[in-house]
Formats: structure tokens, C-alpha cells, sequence
């Protein structure tokens, strides 16, 4: 792991704010939000004293960018529609929030894995917004943000921590740059702790991979010091990788044509994180990449950056949790799975012998190779393509099942597009997936992000990953997975 001096960290910094230019200042003119928003006004000449913030933060001079990602970026997904944005002035921690910072203010420490300079990780959104304010209230700042029930206010005009804005945070990611990474078109487990044994372009180079920018590196299975690795060009270090963290926004499509301070969609069913994790394929560490996950959920590859005003603002944003559909049907429950080598039907059927619920494999009209390495560039290139592969089989009556057990092998770090073909196949709306994964190693990856987008009106319980077939701890992992997800057993 690498410490960089203060005095070095200073010179950075400068060298980075000089890179802003002065030819990236915004204007001074009102924000457009996207959100509910009473008297929100900008006023950029108005500058907040530096004296007060605190030590671990650098001031982002504001500017104007592409946020997302061209129609040309390789594994780009449809939701990064490229953008003109503008934002204002702020300043940003330069490291993730660590795990002694969050236990001196909240008292306990959720994360997965435990060090003091680790980042704390395994919080959910409104634990991140509760840090924000309870920090703020220590050091005598204005809160924030005021939490009633699932609706939280956001008051622009105060002083206190706050979680960055989607925008605010892709632009001190990319620190001027326009390619896939800052550190321009691949990135390495020497700069960014990611799952390295596939970096970017893997999957079309995995067997000649003498053609890729970045070759295989070391894969940690851990987070690291929140220091680690140089920073980028404005001095934020681990902008890619380690932990994802959390954002402002509602998870939803970008606003049309030009935008300013935009602070996401105006409801939503689910919150962005940003910046990938230790888990993580590089694809998913891309500065333009968007992953979503429920406001109450937690993980071990997501934690937070604080930021707060670097100028006056004004005004609140009312965010409310868009209410779901509540039919629910019968009560029933459904294990889906999609499997290819078997250790995913092995698991469904320990689920069916403890639950005696119903099991329906998604079966193809044409189906995968049973070759291992044409499987692999198979699934690889319906990802890319985001294909919707035909189903041969379907679900009679889904009306009639409250919960569905959904599981399937994680597959280049995320579904495979069977699953995708299923969940936009079926009206999902007010019914509960909980999903279950197989894997060699990535955990879930980001296809809980996936079914999220895929079926942003179902609850999601608590997903449950197994190494391979899950050897012989497996009916008793299954059987503390259904009781925490209060599903019934016969």
C-alpha cells in the first residue's frame, strides 16, 4: 500500500485544481434538479470560507462535462446516455469514510471486513445519511438532511456533510478526463483494487490476452486502506474500485438536454452507489458505470465519500420513496433458477426439499454450448449485446406467487440475460425476489444491480451467494438464508 506525504498530497492538489481551468467555471444561474425543488438557487460568486473545512478534503472547482458514456465505450450500459453537465464548486473527502471514523461518531462498525483505516462498508443509504448527520451535529455544522420514516429533505443551504450528487461525483472521478477510467482507457490491480483477474476487455480477449491494454493481476477478496494507490488528478484516491459509495440520487434515467446541479430523478425505488468495488470486474469501476440497490440494503463492496458546499445554495429537495404495487398474490413462493454446469439447480433443489415450494427451470428454445470455453464467449456477447435469449418454458398463474426465489450463476459479474429475458417476461410489480447466485469467487457481482433495474417495483430480500456447489455447509446456510428472509419451511 502507498502513503503519499502531505506535502506531496498539497502539490497534487494544486496541480489538480490548476487542470480545472478557469474555462470550467460555471455561470452563476439557477440549478435544474430533476427534483422537487423550492427556491433552489446557486450562487456561485459567493464563496464559503475554507477556514472550516476540515482536514482530508479538497475543494472540486466546478465546471462543465460529459457526464456518461459514448455509444463507442466498450460494456457501456444503455442508461449512460452522454450529457452535458455543469456543476458548481464543492468540496470532497479525498478518502473513503474509514471504519475509525465512522465508529467515533456512530458508536458501531457494520463492515464486512474490520480495520481502522479500512473503509466502512455494509451500510445502507440511510445509515450513510445518519453518518452525514451525526458528524455534522459533532462538529456544531447544520444537518444536512432531515429523515422522516423513508423520506429524507435535503437542505442545500447547509454547511453539514452530505453525500455527493451521481454528477458531483462522476466529475471529480474523472478529474478532467473523457475515457472509461481517469487513468484513461484500462486501469490495473496495481492502481485500483478490483477483481483483477479480469480487467477491462476480458471478456472478449479471455483466451488471447496478449491483445489487452491490462493483463490479469491479483485479486485482494478484501478491501484495502483508503489511502492505498495514487490518486487521481484533483487528489481523491480509490475513486475506482475498493468500495462503492453511496449517492444522493434516486436511481432513474437522465433528464434531457442540458443540466445543471442535477440531483437525480424526482422518486425512485432504488438508490446509486458509484465507483465499483473490490469485487468488482474492471467493466463495473467505469467513472460512467451506475449501479442501484434499495435505500435499506446493505453490502460489503459499498460504503460512502462525504462532501459538502463549497458555495451558497439554496433551497430543499423533498425526495419520497415511490410507493410499489402491493399485489402481492396468494402468498406463494416460486424458486426460479437458471443453471448451465449444474451447481445452480443444486442449489434450487435444497431450497425445494427444505420449502416445498414449487420450482420452475428457465429452459432456452436454443441453448447454451455444453462446451465450457464456447459458453464463455456465448454468455459474454449476449451481455454485450444486451440480447433477451427466447425462454421455451413459462410460468403459468405468476400471479399467484407472493415471493420468488431467484438464482442463477454469476456470470461475468453479473446475470446471465436468460434472467433478464425472465424478469421482463412477467409483470413483477409488489412481489419479493430474493435472489440466490453461484460463483467462483465475485460474489454477487453487479447482478443485484441488474434485477434491480430489471424490476425496479419488487422488493429484494437477502441474497444469498455460494462458492461453486456450496459444499457441505450448504442446507444449513440455505436454512438461516430463508429464516432471515422469513420465507417458510416445511
Amino acid at each position: 500500500m502507498k502513503r503519499i506525504g502531505v506535502f506531496l498530497l498539497v502539490i497534487m492538489i494544486i496541480f489538480g485544481l490548476s487542470a480545472c481551468g478557469t474555462d470550467n467555471k460555471p455561470s452563476s444561474h439557477a440549478g435544474d434538479s430533476g427534483n422537487a425543488v423550492s427556491t433552489q438557487e446557486n450562487k456561485t460568486d459567493n464563496k464559503m470560507s475554507g477556514a472550516d473545512v476540515p482536514d482530508g478534503f479538497v475543494q472540486i472547482s466546478g465546471g462543465t462535462f460529459q457526464m456518461g458514456s459514448p455509444d463507442t465505450e466498450d460494456w457501456r450500459s444503455e442508461d449512460e446516455t452522454a450529457h452535458s453537465v455543469t456543476v458548481s464548486d464543492f468540496y470532497m473527502g479525498v478518502y473513503e469514510v474509514t471504519q475509525k471514523e465512522y465508529q467515533e461518531i456512530i458508536k458501531n462498525n457494520p463492515s464486512n471486513f474490520t480495520g481502522d483505516e479500512l473503509p466502512v462498508e455494509n451500510l445502507t443509504w440511510y445509515e450513510a445519511v445518519a453518518y452525514c448527520n451525526a458528524r455534522s451535529e459533532k462538529e456544531g455544522l447544520t444537518k444536512a438532511y432531515t429523515v422522516d420514516g423513508k423520506n429524507v429533505t435535503w437542505d442545500r443551504s447547509a454547511d453539514g456533510y452530505r453525500l455527493p450528487t451521481e454528477a458531483e461525483w462522476e466529475y471529480a472521478c474523472r478529474a478532467g478526463t473523457e475515457t472509461p477510467f481517469n487513468t484513461q482507457t484500462s486501469i490495473s490491480p496495481e492502481e485500483s483494487n478490483y477483481f483483477g483477474h479480469y480487467p477491462y476487455l476480458i471478456e472478449e480477449n479471455y483466451f488471447s490476452q496478449e491483445k489487452l491494454d491490462t493483463e490479469p493481476g491479483e485479486y485482494r477478496e478484501t478491501t484495502v486502506a483508503v489511502d492505498s494507490f495514487s490518486p487521481n488528478a484533483w487528489g481523491l484516491y480509490n475513486m475506482h474500485g475498493n468500495v462503492g459509495e453511496w449517492c444522493w440520487d434516486y436511481y432513474g434515467a437522465y433528464a434531457d438536454g442540458e443540466q445543471t446541479n442535477p440531483t437525480g430523478a424526482e422518486t425512485g425505488t432504488r438508490r446509486i452507489s458509484r465507483g465499483g468495488g473490490w469485487n468488482d470486474f474492471a467493466k463495473h469501476i467505469r467513472s460512467a458505470y451506475r449501479a442501484s440497490a434499495p435505500a435499506d440494503r446493505s453490502s460489503a463492496a459499498v460504503g460512502l465519500r462525504l462532501v459538502r458546499n463549497a458555495v451558497e445554495m439554496e433551497g430543499s429537495i423533498v425526495d419520497t420513496e415511490q410507493k410499489k404495487d402491493t399485489g402481492k398474490g396468494d402468498g406463494n413462493t416460486l424458486i426460479v433458477f437458471f443453471s448451465w454446469g449444474g451447481n445452480t439447480r443444486g442449489i434450487a433443489q435444497e431450497i425445494q426439499s427444505q420449502t416445498g415450494a414449487e420450482l420452475f427451470e428457465i429452459e432456452l428454445v436454443h441453448p447454451y454450448s455444453n462446451d465450457y470455453d464456447t459458453v464463455l464467449d456465448e454468455a459474454q456477447r449476449d451481455q454485450n449485446e444486451q440480447a433477451r435469449p427466447e425462454i421455451k418454458n413459462h410460468v403459468e398463474n405468476i400471479e399467484k406467487y407472493e415471493t420468488i426465489i431467484l438464482g442463477y450463476p454469476n456470470w461475468w459479474a453479473s446475470i446471465p440475460m436468460p434472467i433478464a429475458s425472465f424478469l421482463e417476461e412477467y409483470d413483477l410489480s409488489g412481489k419479493t425476489i430474493v435472489p440466490f447466485c453461484s460463483h467462483g469467487g465475485g460474489r454477487f457481482g453487479q447482478s443485484l444491480t441488474a434485477i434491480a433495474k430489471l424490476a425496479p417495483q419488487s422488493e429484494i430480500g437477502e441474497g444469498l451467494t455460494v462458492s461453486y456447489s456450496g459444499g457441505g455447509s450448504l442446507p444449513e446456510d440455505i436454512g438461516k438464508w430463508l429464516e432471515q428472509n422469513g420465507i417458510s419451511k416445511k
